[in-house]
């Protein structure tokens, strides 16, 4: 878990970015590098996030779940399996200070899904660079967790639905980017979502 994207670890990894904002605008000097790779038991996610001002929680927790992470600086992962269910898909944050949350979420249902209740087992770790206005965060996110139910391990050519986004800055000059924009003032349209493909390594 060593969140600095020139690890060996993440040699060969071509980023995606983020470099929009919601509603597809670009957004000069925030553009976001994210880094994906897979074994057969984790999904890895770096991502480098350039920034102008942390907005960071006051008292974080690193061992329990942060609800309302996402009113503070984040990087998030929305990640779904289901192809004929696309409102179903797991939500997963995490902050500079390394906190996080992951969710269940369903869209059709009253209660949209387990909620809080629900958890991935997943770790995160994080590292800020103040003289060169970056911070790095990983994910790793075990495959049982958002893979169908009963099938413990991917394979090559395995599709998932995901969607990356980061929230920066306190509420006034608050930055919200994209991968894919939703188009939307809220990230949860999955409809927007993009694909990613398991391939073997280079």
């Amino acid at each position: 878990m060593n969140p600095d994207p020139t690890d060996a670890f993440w040699r060969g990894a071509e980023p995606v970015y983020m470099e929009r904002n919601r509603f597809g605008k670009v957004l000069n000097g925030y553009r976001t590098a994210v880094y994906t790779r897979w074994t057969d038991r984790n999904l890895y996610i770096l991502f480098s996030c350039p920034y102008e001002v942390l907005h960071l929680h006051p008292n974080p927790r690193t061992t329990t779940k942060t609800w309302e992470l996402w009113n503070w600086d984040v990087a998030e992962a929305f990640i779904g399996w289901d192809f004929n269910k696309i409102e179903a898909y797991k939500e997963f944050e995490m902050s500079p200070q390394e906190e996080y949350i992951d969710l269940d979420i369903d869209l059709t249902s009253a209660t949209r899904g387990l909620g809080m209740q629900w958890s991935s087992g997943y770790d995160v770790a994080a590292h800020i660079d103040k003289a060169k206005k970056v911070w790095n965060g990983m994910m790793k996110i075990p495959f049982p967790a958002i893979l169908p139910p009963g099938k413990p391990a991917p394979e090559v050519g395995e599709k998932l639905r995901v969607n990356f986004f980061r929230c920066e800055g306190p509420e006034k000059k608050r930055v919200m980017m994209a991968w894919q924009p939703p188009m939307a003032e809220t990230f949860h349209k999955p409809a927007k979502f993009g694909t990613m493909v398991l391939v073997d390594a280079p």
